[in-house]
């Protein structure tokens, strides 16, 4: 006798870049990470090096549906704790 097939949902990939560059606080606000921190810093002054540690809040929408949509499981999981 054949199996019955459950009617579910397809599970949906996360992207992954994404996910890495963005997290969700605890309220729900979507925060990213400020660029230049990857390498070459040896001249920068060291005010900008500190403001560089700082996330911000995403506040544009429509990037905001985006990174939702990218990432579906983001509110689950927490790929990228602050460092």
């Amino acid at each position: 006798m054949p199996r019955k097939k459950k009617a579910t949902k397809y599970k949906l990939k996360t992207h992954r870049a994404t996910a890495k560059r963005f997290k969700l606080t605890g309220s729900g606000k979507l925060v990213r990470t400020k660029i230049g921190k990857g390498h070459l810093r040896r001249n920068t002054s060291k005010r900008t090096k500190r403001v560089f540690s700082k996330m911000i809040e995403v506040e544009s929408k429509g990037i905001g549906k985006r990174v939702r949509r990218l990432a579906p499981y983001l509110r689950r999981h927490k790929y990228n704790p602050p460092s």
